[in-house]
């Protein structure tokens, strides 16, 4: 029996052109256009270029709306979950394990059915409540889900071989390990999404801009080095990024504020079928005006300056994608380190494979969700109305009497009304 142990040793005593380094994915007319730089230029050039194609696009698809917003972010866990675990079947390919890659898969699957599922059933309530097949789904969505997994389970074990117990349990962790990182945190940006693509905008923005901005301080001033995980990380460029960012994420937050279109909670409409993002915006949208402190009066000659109270909140969403965030990066780089790999896959020239760009996206995406829970988010009359109206008429009817009753004993109804 190969021992693990044994297999992972002889991955390091690999050199770092041995192991699974993806191969140089960058188009041909751009190498021949930057092949007079060198290589440290070449790299800026083809990183910057990359960058403002995907920024492009990026708010293409903003453009667009909310459904392909979505339909990017499945996308992108689809993609980051296959170079993940793909890195996984590269290193024991030469166990052949039966059927990992198909339980892998299956095993997705399952996990958004989940997911989506309970987002179905909490936002599309009335649309749901219309369509009777739905209904039956929606009711037992858990029990189908567990039944779902349970068939996986049991697929699992019956592929177990006897000389590779150790190793597949290992890799049975690897991907549901993978499965957390990727699929819960996805599902917890589309959570964000509904409360409003302020929400999506921001955090994602200010990630982008603090990964942009320190790598360009980096590049210019940087002398001393951040963390060994990543070498080529400078203070000097985690300084700039983090002003950089909290500077921009405030100055955008202002812009997005102004339009209903990115503030207000996204909705299904079930009479037009379609998402909408109209409403009253909420007083974290609605100017107002704020006391400077002492200290900065004299310094900006200012006593009082009108801002929308959101931006306060983009200081803190900003603050975490510049000094937490990156920890995301330098964890995914103790990863690649761990296997000797220059980046999760070669999907993008310049950048690496698409994990490598969103590593600190899925940290940020867990932190706003919980700000917003913790600080934000109150009781939802809309959404509580939705599930009430999912209810049988006699449930209903229950809820009345029981609302009708403790309205008169608050005082609030008078006693006169009752019957």
């Amino acid at each position: 029996e190969v021992d693990l142990e044994e297999r992972l040793g002889e991955l390091d005593l690999r050199s770092d052109s041995d192991v699974l380094s993806p191969t140089d994915s960058t188009p041909e007319i751009l190498k021949r256009a930057l092949s007079g730089l060198s290589a440290r230029w070449k790299n800026w050039w083809i990183r910057g270029i990359l960058t403002l194609a995907m920024i492009s696009v990026f708010f293409l698809i903003i453009y667009l709306g909310s459904l392909r917003l979505m339909l990017l972010v499945l996308s992108i866990q689809v993609k980051c979950y296959h170079e993940i675990i793909t890195i996984g079947y590269r290193v024991y390919h030469s166990y052949d394990l039966p059927w990992f890659r198909s339980l892998s898969w299956y095993f997705l699957l399952c996990v958004n059915y989940f997911f989506y599922g309970e987002t179905v059933a909490d936002y599309f309530a009335t649309f749901v409540q219309r369509r009777e097949q739905l209904q039956f789904l929606i009711r037992y969505h858990r029990f189908i889900s567990f039944a779902l997994y349970l068939t996986g389970f049991c697929m699992f074990v019956l592929s177990l071989v006897k000389k590779h117990y150790r190793l597949q349990f290992y890799m049975f962790a690897w991907t549901h390990v993978t499965l957390l990182i990727t699929v819960t945190q996805s599902h917890l940006v589309i959570q964000n999404l509904f409360e409003g693509m302020i929400w999506f905008l921001v955090p994602i923005s200010s990630v982008i801009c603090n990964d942009i901005t320190a790598y360009i301080f980096g590049f210019f001033f940087g002398r001393t080095p951040l963390i060994k995980l990543s070498p080529k990380k400078t203070w000097e460029g985690f300084i700039g990024g983090f002003f950089s960012t909290v500077v921009f994420g405030f100055i955008f937050s202002y812009f997005l504020a102004q339009h209903q279109y990115f503030v207000c909670p996204v909705e299904y409409n079930s009479e037009t079928n379609r998402f909408v993002t109209e409403c009253e915006p909420s007083e974290l949208f609605q100017m107002k005006k704020y006391s400077v402190p002492p200290l900065l009066q004299a310094v900006l000659g200012w006593e009082t300056v009108n801002m929308y109270p959101f931006q306060m909140h983009s200081i803190a969403l900003s603050t975490f994608a510049s000094l937490i965030g990156p920890f995301g990066g330098f964890f995914a780089s103790g990863f690649k380190r761990a296997f000797k790999i220059k980046d999760f896959a070669d999907t993008i020239p310049g950048h690496g494979g698409i994990m490598d760009r969103f590593d600190c996206q899925y940290l940020m995406a867990t932190f706003v969700h919980v700000y917003i829970t913790s600080f934000i988010r109150g009781p939802n009359p809309s959404k509580l109305l939705k599930q009430l109206l999912i209810l049988q008429p006699e449930q209903q009817l229950i809820v009345y009497k029981t609302l009708k009753s403790h309205l008169v004993e608050k005082g609030i109804l008078q006693p006169s009304l009752r019957g």
